[in-house]
C-alpha cells in the first residue's frame, strides 16, 4: 500500500527515479524501449531466444544463486547524479590540508548546514558535539566560509551577502554598506531613508541595490535536485471540435515488464531460489499495477477537471469555477485523499498553459450577477490590477477592494491582504518607486 501511493503521488521525475530503484532492486523487471515493439518480439522469440541461450550457457559454469542473481542488476544502468551539497563540502574539507582535530569540527559544521547552505546550529552546540571550544569552531568555520559557493556556512542572511560581496572584492563598497547596516531598510525598499543615513544619492543607493539583488540568498540552493525546474505535462487537453479533450502523455512513463527469463527459471531451479523468484515478479507485478492505476486516475481527474472547466479552457484563468477534491473524489469513485496525492506536482497542458493539477481546485465567491467565481479568478484580478497601476502611486488594499466591488466582485480587505501575500506582492509602500 505504502509503494501505490508513493507511486501515486510522485510527480514525473521523481516516478522515473522511483522506477530506476525499482528496477536496480529488482532483477526480474525491465524496462521496454519507447521504440521497441515488444509484442513483435516476444513472439518471434529471437531476443527472448538469446537471453534463453546466454543463461543456460552461464548456468553451466555458475549455479543460480540468490547473490547470483542479484548480481544480474549490473546490466541495468544505475541513475546518475550530482553532488549534494554536504558530499561538495565534503571534498574541499578533505583537501584544504586540516588536521584530525580541524576535520573534526569541519565535519560537524558541514553536518549541520540546511539545504540553503546556512548553519543552523549554535557554534557552542556544534562545538560541543565536536568536543572542542566555541572559539576553535569558529576558526574553522571561517576556513568553510571560504569553500565554494560563495556565501556557504553562513549563519544569517547578512553573513550570507557579506560574504559573497568580500568574496567578490566588494566588502567595503556601499552595497556592503547597505548590507551591514541597512538591512531591513533594504527588504522594505526604504531607499531615501537608506541614502539618508549613508550621505547618499536615492540613484546611488538604487545602482548598490541592484548590485545586492545579483547575489545569491540561498547559496545551498544550486545542489538541491532540479526535479521542481523541469515542467513536463502529463495530461494533454485539446480541442476537438466543439469539445475538449484530455489525453496522457504516456510517452514519458517508463514501460515495465517482468523478464520472461526469470518465469522460466521457475521450473529448474532451486527451492532458495525459486521462492525468491516468485517474491521478486509478485513485488514486480504489484509496481507495475500500480503505474497503470496511477495513469487511470490523473486522467480520470483530468477529464472531470475538463468537463467542469470549460469557460477556463475558452477564456483564461478570469473564469476558473470553485471546484473541489471532495466534489472530483465522488465522481471518479476515490477518497478525497487519492485526488490531492494524484493533483499534487503533476501537470497539465491546457489551451491556456500549463498548470499544475491542484491548481483547479479552489473554494469561491458569488459575484454580484449570482455567478460562482474561483478564489483564484480573484486572485488573478488582484494580479492583473498591480500590472496595471501606476507604481509611483499603487494601489492600496482597500483600493484594490474597491476596484474588485468594480468589477462585481465582493472581497474583504483581509481577504485582498491574504491572497497579496500568496501571491508575494509587497504591500503598496513597499511597491512604490521614485
Amino acid at each position: 500500500m505504502q509503494s501505490s501511493l508513493n507511486v501515486l503521488q510522485a510527480p514525473l521525475m521523481e516516478l522515473r527515479q522511483l522506477v530506476q530503484t525499482e528496477l536496480r532492486e529488482n532483477p526480474t523487471l525491465e524496462e521496454i524501449a519507447p521504440d521497441s515493439d515488444y509484442e513483435n518480439v516476444a513472439e518471434s522469440g529471437g531476443l527472448q531466444d538469446e537471453w534463453r541461450e546466454y543463461f543456460a550457457q552461464r548456468a553451466v559454469a555458475e549455479p543460480w544463486t540468490r547473490e547470483s542473481l542479484e548480481r544480474r542488476q549490473h546490466f541495468l544502468d544505475s541513475q546518475s547524479r550530482g553532488l549534494s551539497l554536504q558530499e561538495a563540502l565534503a571534498q574541499q574539507l578533505a583537501t584544504a590540508g586540516f588536521d584530525a582535530h580541524d576535520l573534526k569540527v569541519g565535519a560537524e559544521i558541514i553536518g549541520n548546514l540546511d539545504e540553503s547552505g546556512f548553519l543552523r546550529a549554535d557554534v557552542e552546540d556544534v562545538a560541543y558535539a565536536a568536543g572542542t571550544e566555541p572559539l576553535e569552531v569558529e576558526r574553522v568555520l571561517e576556513q568553510i566560509q571560504r569553500f565554494d559557493p560563495p556565501g556557504i556556512a553562513a549563519r544569517d542572511l547578512r553573513e550570507c551577502l557579506l560574504l559573497q560581496l568580500q568574496r567578490a572584492g566588494a566588502g567595503t563598497s556601499i552595497a556592503a554598506s547597505i548590507v551591514e547596516s541597512h538591512l531591513d531598510e533594504l527588504a522594505r525598499r526604504r531607499i531615501p531613508e537608506i541614502a539618508k543615513a549613508l550621505g547618499l544619492t536615492n540613484e546611488e543607493v538604487q545602482v548598490a541595490m541592484a548590485e545586492i539583488a545579483h547575489l545569491k540568498p540561498r547559496p545551498g540552493s544550486i545542489f538541491a535536485p532540479n526535479i521542481e525546474q523541469i515542467i513536463t505535462p502529463e495530461v494533454v487537453v485539446v480541442r476537438d471540435g466543439d469539445e475538449f479533450v484530455a489525453s496522457l502523455t504516456n510517452e514519458h512513463v517508463p514501460r515495465l515488464r517482468i523478464n520472461d527469463t526469470y518465469k522460466d527459471m521457475l521450473a529448474g531451479e532451486s527451492r532458495e531460489v525459486r521462492d525468491y523468484l516468485r517474491d521478486k515478479i509478485k513485488g514486480g507485478k504489484f509496481f507495475i499495477k500500480s503505474i497503470q492505476q496511477r495513469q487511470q486516475t490523473i486522467l480520470s481527474i483530468a477529464r472531470e477537471i475538463v468537463l467542469r472547466q470549460r469557460d477556463f479552457l475558452e477564456n483564461g484563468p478570469t473564469q476558473l469555477r470553485p471546484m473541489t477534491m471532495s466534489q472530483v473524489a465522488e465522481v471518479v469513485g476515490v477518497h478525497e485523499t487519492t485526488v490531492s496525492r494524484a493533483a499534487s506536482g503533476k501537470y497539465i497542458a491546457t489551451p491556456q498553459g500549463i498548470f499544475e493539477i491542484k491548481y483547479f481546485f479552489t473554494h469561491g465567491y458569488t459575484s454580484k450577477a449570482g455567478d460562482s467565481v474561483s478564489n483564484e479568478s480573484v486572485r488573478q484580478a488582484v494580479i492583473n490590477l498591480v500590472k496595471e497601476e501606476n507604481p509611483r502611486h499603487p494601489y492600496s488594499d482597500q483600493d484594490i477592494v474597491r476596484l474588485l466591488t468594480d468589477q462585481g466582485l465582493s472581497v474583504a480587505r483581509r481577504t485582498v491582504a491574504k491572497y497579496r501575500d500568496q501571491l508575494q506582492i509587497l504591500p503598496s509602500h513597499l511597491r512604490r518607486t521614485f
